[in-house]
């Protein structure tokens, strides 16, 4: 069994958005959060959905559900303090789901619509043939160490470097236990990547679009937007 996990939880302090969190800001009359949902829930693979969100937004989700009409969201759960916690709530929910040993999970933030169906398609074989797959885009830049005092530090190769996106995905089993045994540590992770690579687990890249962008600031939003615009006028012409 696939299952997404949806994280959805920010409040989008660097936003600056006084209405509402980033994820439910909408773009021609839809929530950032649904198109994100949307993309999981029309995949052929993916069978479930968990979302985790803010709690005091959980009525608006499920009325944002039925809504635009999306399946396969089979729990929305609050988050936790922080997002780490938010994602381990996540999974707990997404066991209660699961069919067995096998099943794979799909950690995704929720201010990422532009992620495509090749990509999810690419993760989920990733982690039968490898037991993993962290979804990558190469990098453009120059990029380099920030060393003290504003001095440039080490110069890296760009052919060696590639920046973290998302989904991140692993088997459910292994994953869950890993932030099972975070909690009873204490130990704090920048993402499930950093978590899983500390206990050991070799991580495998998957290639993903460079437009699939966490939208965090409000040059994110109106790229989104025109991303979105620029998608919908090539269907418009046939391409």
């Amino acid at each position: 069994m696939n299952i997404a996990v949806i994280f959805a939880g920010g409040t989008g302090v660097r936003m600056n958005s006084r209405s509402r969190p980033k994820q439910f800001l909408e773009v021609h009359g839809k929530p950032v959060l649904a198109y994100t949902l949307e993309a999981f829930s029309h995949h052929p693979q993916v069978e479930a959905i968990i979302l985790v969100c803010l709690a005091d937004w959980m009525d608006y989700v499920r009325e944002m559900l039925e809504k635009f009409h999306i399946q396969k969201v089979v729990d929305v759960v609050p988050g936790g303090a922080t997002g780490q916690e938010s994602i381990r709530c996540g999974l707990e929910a997404a066991k209660c789901h699961a069919k067995g040993a096998e099943d794979i999970v799909l950690i995704h933030d929720g201010v990422r619509p532009m992620i495509d169906e090749a990509t999810i398609s690419a993760c989920i074989e990733s982690v039968k043939s490898h037991g993993s797959a962290i979804t990558v885009t190469g990098a453009t830049e120059t990029m380099f160490v920030a060393d003290h005092e504003d001095v440039v530090g080490e110069i890296l190769p760009r052919t060696q470097c590639a920046l973290g996106r998302a989904p991140q995905c692993f088997y459910l089993k292994e994953i869950a236990a890993a932030y099972e045994r975070a909690q009873e540590e204490g130990a704090s992770f920048i993402d499930s990547a950093s978590m899983m690579q500390y206990y050991g687990k070799a991580l495998r890249m998957v290639e993903g679009p460079v437009e699939n962008i966490k939208i965090t600031t409000p040059t994110d939003f109106y790229l989104f937007r025109a991303l979105l615009d620029a998608r919908e006028n090539m269907q418009i012409i046939g391409l």
